[in-house]
């Protein structure tokens, strides 16, 4: 895959790198949003229902154990008339319960797990589809580990109200709504005593649970922070080590990670606190229904059976009352999870993914469709391309023009090569030619076509890019030059690697082309990742070729390899050039130097030199000076 241009980066390079993300509220709307997900359930519906259903019945079998337990204790009481067979039937009955609840409660869970686990499957490969699927300018506002989270964060906490919050809703809810009404039945008196106990409680818990998830939210920002120096660090491990600063990104990341111990110790003991709460609130609403019990006892009212089918019953109800606190935390967290990934799916993809996998997501609903574009699959380029007054600038930098009404051609076969200073648009030329930006003015024609008349897909399939920075993917040497071309024969990948000078250093390894490159390639030398690189484009046997200034961090040896292995790359193929080093483009067919994002000079390496006032001409005078100095 095409590495992020240079150029996108140094002009995008001023995006706020951390987006405040706001507090998604529970309401209808956004209740409505979040219940979306369980579209990806529909697939599994029989299933899914079926563990509803069983779910339903496991907590009615729940409700039925305080009511023969009552029905037990006043079989042994005097004077009712029960025996010791009607008891042992009755214990019977308790024991079939419970089994049967056991059975009904263990397919009703692991029912609803299989089907949350499939729909969270499905909706994680949709919402990476989705995200590689967006354009550059997308990428160029966004940090990577914020994209990540949305993968993994966001996702685990869907995956939780699917598989857990959801179905202990349900069974807490019925546990209640049943427990409440055979409260009512078996004594109205008893029942007011217990309802008067319990909305203080209910506020209380409200109010420091409140507590406890802002210091959560706080936390979790607090633990973002570090997370963001650990990634910032490793990724740069060489210069942190370089420059022997081990010692002070210890100290940057203890700070980090100070604030988000001091944010969990404080919602710590709010934790504690609420604890201490429900337990005192349960157990003393337990003991105010036992006080009240015993008096209606003692005068008649009640049986004792009564008497502890309701306490138990009022357990139910408060642990029922004490669950809600965290489901409701747990569904405010869905909510803004669910909200966050549908963000990303509302942005506009690229139309790059084949048309079994283009398909609009479930959680998005006006799911925005990738432009219709002209054309079909077809025919190979020639390869001819021209730029006709483009005028560009980047999305984040508006106020700075990058290209002030460009315009090149190269025929198809040429050598097209692109210098002049850093930041002239040397990279954004090629970043437009593969489409990752549209003009802002102008056109960019192929084999005399606008480009926007090919399929994007069609279109990038017949480039390849060389970059000067090659970053490989962290598995084998293999599946690196098969990434060229998919589902390529392990023939035709060795055919590539020795036409890219590369065979003969990977024959070398012990596992061969299994030798796994490392994360980022960094097992291998800077030359060893060109050719890998060089290899991969051979495979694809691209149309128009892209060198990046793919030599100039190499040293004589490697360079000389690459050279070469780059010689028999661009035969026969339009090839954009971009260079720094003067002495690697003295074979180009045109030669065009950018300044200030316009077209300074052009020619061929000789003409341009005949030019003694030329950009090129000084440029060439002031590296070779230099280099036989």
């Amino acid at each position: 895959m095409p590495e992020k241009t240079k150029q996108s980066v140094e002009a995008e390079k001023d995006v706020p790198a951390k987006e405040v993300e706001a507090k998604v509220p529970v309401n209808k709307e956004t209740l409505r949003q979040a219940a979306r997900v369980f579209l990806y359930l529909l697939p599994y519906k029989r299933k899914f229902f079926t563990s509803l259903a069983f779910l339903l019945i496991s907590s009615t079998l729940s409700l039925a154990f305080p009511f023969l337990i009552g029905k037990l204790l006043d079989g042994t009481q005097p004077g009712t008339g029960a025996g010791s067979i009607a008891i042992n039937g009755i214990a019977l009955t308790l024991m079939a319960v419970l089994a049967a609840q056991a059975l009904f409660s263990f397919f009703s869970s692991l029912w609803f797990a299989q089907c949350g686990q499939r729909g969270l499957f499905d909706v994680r490969c949709e919402v990476y589809a989705r995200l590689i699927s967006l354009p550059m300018s997308f990428f160029a506002r966004r940090r990577v580990g914020e994209l990540s989270s949305r993968l993994s964060a966001d996702l685990t906490q869907v995956e939780e109200a699917l598989v857990f919050s959801v179905p202990q809703f349900l069974r807490q809810f019925i546990l209640m709504s049943g427990a409440c009404v055979l409260l009512g039945i078996t004594s109205w008196r008893l029942t007011l005593v217990m309802l008067a106990s319990f909305p203080v409680a209910i506020l209380v818990a409200i109010f420091i649970g409140r507590k406890i998830r802002g210091f959560s939210r706080k936390a979790q920002d607090q633990l973002a922070e570090s997370g963001t120096v650990v990634e910032e660090t490793l990724q740069g491990i060489a210069n942190v080590k370089a420059f022997v600063n081990e010692a002070y990104e210890t100290k940057r990341y203890s700070t980090a990670l100070g604030g988000f111990l001091a944010m969990t110790l404080k919602g710590a003991g709010y934790r504690a606190a609420l604890v201490a709460f429900i337990i005192f609130a349960i157990f003393g609403a337990v003991v105010l229904v036992m006080w009240a019990g015993a008096k209606f006892l003692q005068a008649g009212v009640i049986t004792f059976g009564d008497l502890a089918r309701f306490v138990l019953y009022t357990v139910y109800v408060g642990g029922a009352v004490a669950s809600f606190a965290d489901l409701y935390s747990q569904i405010q967290k869905t909510v803004g999870a669910t909200a966050r990934v549908r963000e990303l799916l509302d942005e506009v993809p690229e139309n790059v993914l084949p048309p079994d996998q283009a398909k609009p997501p479930k959680l998005s609903e006006t799911a925005p469709q990738p432009p219709a574009e002209a054309g079909g699959a077809g025919a190979r380029l020639r390869g001819d391309v021209a730029f006709e007054s483009v005028h560009f600038k980047y999305p984040s930098r508006p106020e700075v023009p990058v290209l002030r009404g460009l315009s090149l051609s190269g025929a198809a076969g040429e050598r097209i090569a692109l210098v002049g200073p850093s930041g002239a648009g040397k990279s954004t030329v090629v970043s437009l030619l593969l489409r990752f930006y549209e003009p802002d003015a102008g056109r960019i024609l192929i084999d005399g076509k606008p480009s926007t008349d090919y399929p994007l897909r069609d279109l990038r399939g017949q480039m390849a890019v060389v970059p000067q920075e090659v970053i490989l993917f962290g598995g084998s040497v293999l599946e690196n030059i098969a990434y060229g071309k998919p589902g390529a024969t392990r023939a035709e990948i060795i055919e590539a690697a020795r036409k890219a000078n590369a065979h003969e250093f990977i024959d070398r390894f012990p596992e061969g082309y299994d030798t796994i490159v490392g994360e980022r390639g960094m097992r291998l030398s800077g030359g060893q990742k060109q050719r890998v690189a060089i290899a991969r484009a051979i495979l694809r046997d691209p149309v128009i070729l892209i060198l990046d200034e793919a030599t100039s961090a190499l040293d004589s040896e490697s360079e000389q390899l690459v050279q070469e292995a780059l010689e028999g790359l661009m035969q026969n193929r339009t090839s954009f050039i971009i260079a720094h080093r003067l002495a690697t483009i003295r074979e180009a067919d045109r030669i065009y130097v950018l300044k200030d994002g316009f077209i300074a000079e052009s020619g061929t390496h000789d003409e341009l030199l005949l030019n003694g006032s030329g950009l090129y001409r000084r440029l060439s005078e002031l590296q070779f000076d230099l280099a036989t100095a």
